[in-house]
């Protein structure tokens, strides 16, 4: 059961649990978080075992691991399942990453941006039944937005089981979001098309070194088997949801003036006087079909 609401961690450890984190930050001193890359090192063993046992790791599943960093979840997960790929952007780290888990041949480093990974190479496609992804990640907060919507793009291709990810809280939020409050918005639109979306408990900052200066929160992205509000065209739901947004406090006669009518907003039963904040997802999805198959003509000059 989630406990998303509870009091967050306090960074407290039992002794097990202590030794546990002391390991991680033993075997990889003398690395300094970048701020570039917006690193955090999770050192907080119970917080490592919550999220462990959250992601439920098993052998033979196909797990990709985001930002590894100093690896406090990546010796968990491969403990449990014998393999793992992860992707890691800070060349300093890799090599201390293929050193501390040497032991494990089927533990595999890519060097890159996560923004530009192509991750349908981890995907055996020509396999009878290919193994889909477990992508799990402390995600940076300064490119977690953007790198959500493109691994979102991944969930389209059917090569996702599932995704945890540690994020700022506050985007957490964003992404469970629905209509009518203020953390509603393009992100949680779009995610909560493609995904069950699923917080799971906050974590402080003492859980992380060094530690940021807001909360974080554990979230699962999960695909939906049957889409709840298919549409008839993806592009234009992002392009109708990223306009109605680009003004929030303005209205949907105002926003989306250049793609519908506001009479046409109002044959589908939607009030062109609400904020873009009000509508459902099922809403947007109307607006969009609506758009794809009567595209608004620019009008002469």
């Amino acid at each position: 059961m989630s406990d998303y609401n509870a009091p967050r961690s306090t960074g407290k450890k039992s002794g097990r649990q202590k030794s546990a984190a002391q390991k991680v930050l033993t075997a990889n001193q003398g690395h300094k978080a970048r701020k570039r890359f917006g690193q955090n090192f999770l050192h907080d063993g119970n917080i490592i075992n919550k999220i462990v046992r959250a992601i439920n790791p098993k052998e033979g599943q196909n797990l990709v691991e985001i930002g590894p960093g100093m690896g406090a979840i990546t010796e968990p997960v491969l403990e449990a399942t014998g393999a793992l790929n992860v992707v890691e952007i800070d060349r300093d780290l890799i090599p201390r990453l293929r050193t501390q888990f040497f032991n494990y041949p089927n533990f595999k480093v890519y060097e890159g941006d996560a923004l530009q990974y192509d991750f349908t190479q981890l995907v055996d496609t020509e396999a009878e039944n290919p193994a889909p992804l477990r992508i799990i990640g402390n995600l940076p907060y300064n490119i977690s937005t953007p790198l959500i919507f493109h691994l979102l793009s991944y969930t389209e291709q059917h090569l996702v089981q599932d995704m945890h990810f540690m994020l700022q809280k506050e985007v957490v939020d964003r992404l469970a979001a629905g209509p009518g409050t203020s953390d509603y918005g393009r992100l949680g639109i779009m995610a909560q098309y493609w995904c069950r979306v699923e917080p799971l408990f906050i974590v402080g900052p003492g859980a992380f070194n060094p530690p940021p200066k807001v909360d974080s929160a554990i979230v699962r992205l999960v695909p939906h088997d049957v889409l709840p509000f298919p549409t008839k065209d993806i592009t234009i739901l992002q392009n109708v949801v990223r306009q109605a947004f680009s003004m929030r406090r303005k209205t949907l006669r105002n926003t989306l003036k250049t793609m519908i009518t506001v009479e046409n907003i109002e044959s589908l039963d939607i009030d062109a006087s609400l904020r873009p904040e009000r509508l459902s997802l099922e809403e947007y999805v109307k607006i969009a079909d609506f758009v794809a198959d009567n595209p608004l003509l620019p009008v002469s000059k």
